[in-house]
């Protein structure tokens, strides 16, 4: 079995390929049991969470080869772990042999995380976004934003990248470091002049209080939403919602899990039928992506299991002798 940490994923993936193998997986498909969820409960601090997200290749689906694989992604979520300088989210993800189920591969889950997630999201904008956007605003300044703007810039003609975050320090760290990598990257100060004029919006928070304010959104934006991964977390106002063309990385995921969509729904601000489509439609063809060039366009990932299972099976390819 590889023991893979995150500078050897780092070194196994690149984002156009992974955005390659994910529009293949929305298209085959796997199998996706319900996540599950466990709070453990501690008597000297705040209950942790365990998540377990597993699935295994649809043997079904057309081009799908014998033998196929089962994977399991482990996830605990300690939020004291704040407080002694650790991240809140751990995470390891086992890979197995689908016909015999001999561990394969365990792979470091925080950075597989972080690359599927990202190329998700480029993925949804290689069918949503204007073919010449060129301008892109990433909210946020954790671990994942420099990966979504890498991941962006994969699949439309980024120029000009800019980096908001409530802690202007964090903004220009993040952008120094993409400076390094080659982009055109600055911290922002002025979300709302970057809202403004922005080609893409990629938000990455766990705000409560919406950012992403829909009248200020240029005609012809795509909107992406990572973050709100609770139905109380919210990156996106009514106005953003009404006015675009609303798209998700699974229906079943988004209308229970995204406050983003969650909310909207309970307020009757979205309608379920103008869901437009999810991955999986928009991969394979069913359900087309922008329609014009000036329409708005939003997209709200919560995080499928196949992106894990396909993600961790490129890895092992990779890497295996």
């Amino acid at each position: 079995m590889l023991t893979i940490s995150a500078d050897a994923v780092d070194q196994a993936l690149t984002f156009p390929g992974l955005v390659e193998t994910l529009r293949a997986a929305f298209r085959e498909g796997a199998v996706q049991p319900v996540r599950h969820h466990h709070g453990v409960e501690r008597p000297d601090g705040a209950t942790s969470t365990l998540l377990l997200m597993p699935a295994w290749t649809d043997f079904h689906a057309a081009g799908t080869s014998v033998g196929g694989h089962i994977g399991v992604k482990i996830v605990t979520v300690s939020p004291d772990n704040n407080a002694i300088g650790k991240p809140a989210v751990m995470g390891l993800y086992l890979l197995l042999n689908g016909a015999t189920g001999e561990p394969e591969a365990l792979i470091d889950g925080q950075r597989l995380t972080q690359w599927r997630t990202a190329c998700a999201s480029a993925l949804a904008a290689s069918y949503l976004a204007r073919e010449d956007a060129s301008r892109l605003l990433v909210v946020g300044a954790g671990a994942l934003s420099p990966f979504l703007a890498k991941a962006h810039s994969a699949v439309r003609p980024i120029k000009t990248i800019r980096i908001w975050n409530r802690t202007p320090a964090n903004a220009e760290k993040v952008a120094a470091d993409l400076r390094a990598d080659g982009f055109n990257a600055e911290a922002a100060s002025d979300l709302d002049a970057e809202l403004a004029e922005a080609d893409i919006v990629s938000s990455a928070t766990i705000t409560t209080t919406p950012l992403v304010k829909g009248a200020l959104l240029r005609p012809g934006a795509h909107v992406d939403l990572v973050g709100g991964f609770t139905p109380t977390m919210r990156e996106s106002d009514d106005d953003a919602i009404a006015r675009a063309r609303v798209y998700v990385d699974t229906r079943a995921g988004a209308t229970k899990e995204a406050g983003d969509i969650v909310q909207p729904l309970a307020s009757g601000v979205l309608k379920p039928e103008a869901i437009v489509a999810d991955l999986h439609e928009l991969a394979r063809g069913e359900k087309q992506g922008r329609q014009s060039p000036t329409e708005v366009t939003l997209f709200k990932s919560v995080g499928a299991a196949l992106e894990d299972l396909a993600a961790g099976i490129a890895v092992y390819n990779a890497l295996k002798q």
